[in-house]
Formats: structure tokens, C-alpha cells, sequence
């Protein structure tokens, strides 16, 4: 009824998402899956930001902008495929090599990442794809499978993280992420405290 009534007054997805809200429910997308088109406003701000490694990524957390600085401190991303362009496959593929947990927050990353995609799988029930995702890295991180089984939604919008560079060293930053309404993308950037050596170090990517 709620999809009837929405389709019929032409409503956006956000403004759908909220009518399905007021009535206590949560409507599938029209496509089933997650928007491809990345706002131009959103991309144009990846290039603004000098010095600050930063993506976009959509409700599976497949990256689908970047900017040079986020290539340089993760990996280039052009060189790897649709399906591998994912952030649960690149940090299950760089586990242990490029970035763990800070002290403290070792279990952060897999916490974040669980309520995003729990909340994803709430707007796109019929998405085999991200059901497939999610299988695929409950079964390398003891974390994440906890998370997702508590059914834990709530954003977490910031995890600290070291990296292992191969140049800069390493490396205390903290992955920021910002959500961008009524697009179905998030913004990620990663930035390191003011003056500290890892913010002089992200500078010069």
C-alpha cells in the first residue's frame, strides 16, 4: 500500500523513506539494490580536498569515487574490479598489512561496518548481493558477525585506525564517515589529529 501510494505521488527516495517511517515501516528502493549515480556535488568535493584521503561509497559499501590522496594511502583503486571495489573485501584482502585497529578501538572498523550494512539490508531486503557480502565477511571477522547478529543499526561515525604505510610509516588516523541524505552514498575521509606527525604525513600524499 505504502509503495502504491508513494509511486503514485511521485515521491523521491528520501521523502518515501520518511512516509514509510511516519508509518512505522521501511519501504525496498524501487530498484532493489543500491544508486549508481554518485551526486555531482559530492564528486566535485572529492577534489577539493587537498591532503585528505577520501571516498564515496553506496549502501554495500562498494567504493564508487575517490580522490588521488585516498589511492595513495589505500591502493589504486582503478586497478581493481567492480566486485573487488568493495570496503569489506579491500580490508579482509589488507587485514594485517595496511590497517588494524588502534588500541582500543580494535573492533571499531567491524562495528561500523555492521550497522551500515544492517541498515542497508533493511532499505534493500531483496539485495543478494549485499547478503552475500555480508556472509562473505562474517566468515573472516569474528566482530562483524557479532555485531550484525545483534542486529546493531545505530551509525557509528568515526573509528581510529592504524596504518602500515610502505612510504609514510605509520600511521594513527581516524576514518570519518558522513552520510549524504537522500542519495543512498556515504563520504569517508580519513584524517589524523592536528599536528601530530601522522597529520604532517597524510599532507604530503
Amino acid at each position: 500500500m505504502l509503495s502504491a501510494l508513494a509511486t503514485a505521488l511521485q515521491l523521491t527516495e528520501a521523502e518515501r523513506d520518511h512516509l514509510a517511517r511516519l508509518a512505522g515501516q521501511v519501504l525496498p528502493t524501487e530498484h532493489g539494490g543500491t544508486p549508481q549515480d554518485v551526486p555531482a556535488e559530492a564528486r566535485e568535493l572529492l577534489g577539493r580536498l587537498d591532503g585528505i584521503p577520501a571516498y564515496i561509497v553506496n549502501d554495500r559499501q562498494d567504493i564508487v569515487a575517490w580522490n588521488a590522496a585516498a589511492a595513495a594511502l589505500i591502493t589504486d583503486f582503478s586497478r581493481l574490479t567492480p566486485d573487488e571495489r568493495n570496503l569489506t573485501r579491500i580490508s579482509t584482502r589488507l587485514r594485517g598489512t595496511l590497517c588494524t585497529g588502534a588500541p582500543g578501538s580494535e573492533s571499531g572498523f567491524s562495528k561500523q561496518v555492521a550497522a551500515q550494512l544492517r541498515a542497508a539490508s533493511v532499505l534493500h531486503p531483496s539485495d543478494n548481493v549485499l547478503a552475500e557480502l555480508v556472509n562473505e565477511f562474517a566468515a573472516h571477522d569474528l566482530d562483524f558477525a557479532s555485531s550484525w547478529r545483534k542486529h546493531a543499526v545505530r551509525p557509528i561515525p568515526s573509528v581510529r585506525k592504524n596504518l602500515h604505510h610502505p612510504t609514510l610509516g605509520e600511521l594513527e588516523i581516524d576514518r570519518q564517515t558522513l552520510s549524504l541524505p537522500g542519495s543512498g552514498f556515504s563520504f569517508v575521509m580519513y584524517t589524523a589529529e592536528a599536528g601530530s606527525p601522522s597529520a604532517a604525513a597524510l599532507k604530503s600524499l
